[in-house]
């Protein structure tokens, strides 16, 4: 008997590639499951090669056309990762049983604005698998998932031969400049790498880390806004290891099991989304003790204090020196 499942989580790349355990586990543990993915159409690409969803739909403008072909389906459950307005109109007209993530907002909440920090030590892929307990699945502690399509493998050599033999990515982008560490600390940080730095990220990250790329000396490469997404997800699993912002990057260099040194600002790693099951020797850089961390579950544009200590605080010849020592150890 086939078993019919809609995962849905709309965005972005870090959230949808946190989501591909519980497409793994639903597949491969549930009897007759056909796992269909529901995303916005922008990001098929991060789901697009993996075995394990049985067919992927893209919501575009039109939603009212996407909950009709969807309702043709005769979805049996429809697994709400995403638990916003959308999704509650969306289950509101597809005849199948939801079962609904928690998203802990009022928790988020209560940290980001009284410091009180009742979130359970969990990180969210562990949250998400909770919410399909009730179909016998359990976690397989294979970590998260990422599928390059052949077509969208870079070939180093091809590109750049001076990164043959191996070099470390850099993720340029954030989605908030409040994750991001400020331009002039990044090329104080490239200038005490010993090595190839590759910085990646969208093509609005393209000026600024151009300009920190022509700063930093003829071993930083940036190709900002060059890739694809599963481009940049190929050159991520390629390198040596990543220095990684609070950004889907990070979550995608997690899924290769890669060596991951994260920088973090307003945001924190209580939220329940730090690296998860990254290589042994990764770490996690943050500026303890500061009263006003988190600010924000998401991010500004700028600091809301002005002084911006999350991220300049940030000990830059600590996170070089790991970078460097990391890099001859692999």
């Amino acid at each position: 008997m086939v078993v019919k499942f809609l995962v849905v989580r709309f965005s972005s790349i870090g959230d949808i590639v946190l989501t591909t355990p519980v497409v793994r586990c639903l597949k491969t543990q549930v009897k007759g499951a056909e796992v269909h993915y529901l995303t916005k159409k922008k990001y098929e690409p991060v789901i697009k090669g993996n075995p394990y969803v049985d067919k992927i739909y893209g919501l575009g403008d039109n939603f009212r056309d996407m909950v009709l072909e969807l309702r043709n389906e005769n979805y049996h459950y429809i697994i709400d990762l995403h638990r916003n307005l959308r999704t509650l109109r969306l289950k509101s007209r597809i005849r199948a049983i939801p079962f609904t993530f928690d998203k802990l907002n009022f928790k988020k909440w209560l940290f980001v604005n009284f410091r009180i920090n009742k979130l359970p030590d969990i990180h969210i892929v562990e949250r998400y698998l909770k919410s399909i307990a009730v179909f016998g699945v359990k976690s397989d502690n294979r970590g998260l998932d990422y599928f390059i399509p052949d077509n969208e493998t870079v070939d180093i050599a091809g590109i750049n031969s001076e990164l043959t033999k191996g070099y470390i990515v850099f993720t340029a982008g954030a989605g908030h400049n409040t994750k991001r560490l400020p331009a002039d600390m990044t090329i104080g940080l490239f200038n005490k790498i010993k090595y190839p730095v590759v910085m990646l990220g969208g093509q609005e990250d393209y000026e600024n880390s151009e300009l920190i790329a022509n700063s930093s000396g003829n071993k930083v490469f940036n190709y900002c806004g060059k890739f694809s997404i599963n481009q940049s997800a190929s050159m991520v699993k390629q390198a040596k290891l990543v220095i990684a912002h609070d950004t889907g990057l990070m979550h995608i260099a997690a899924a290769f099991r890669k060596r991951i040194i994260s920088i973090w600002g307003n945001t924190v790693p209580e939220f329940g989304m730090s690296p998860f099951l990254p290589a042994k020797d990764s770490y996690i850089i943050q500026v303890n003790g500061l009263k006003c961390r988190p600010c924000s579950k998401i991010g500004f544009d700028k600091c809301p204090k002005g002084h911006f200590k999350c991220m300049k605080d940030i000990e830059t010849d600590k996170v070089a020196d790991i970078a460097n020592r990391l890099f001859k150890t692999n």
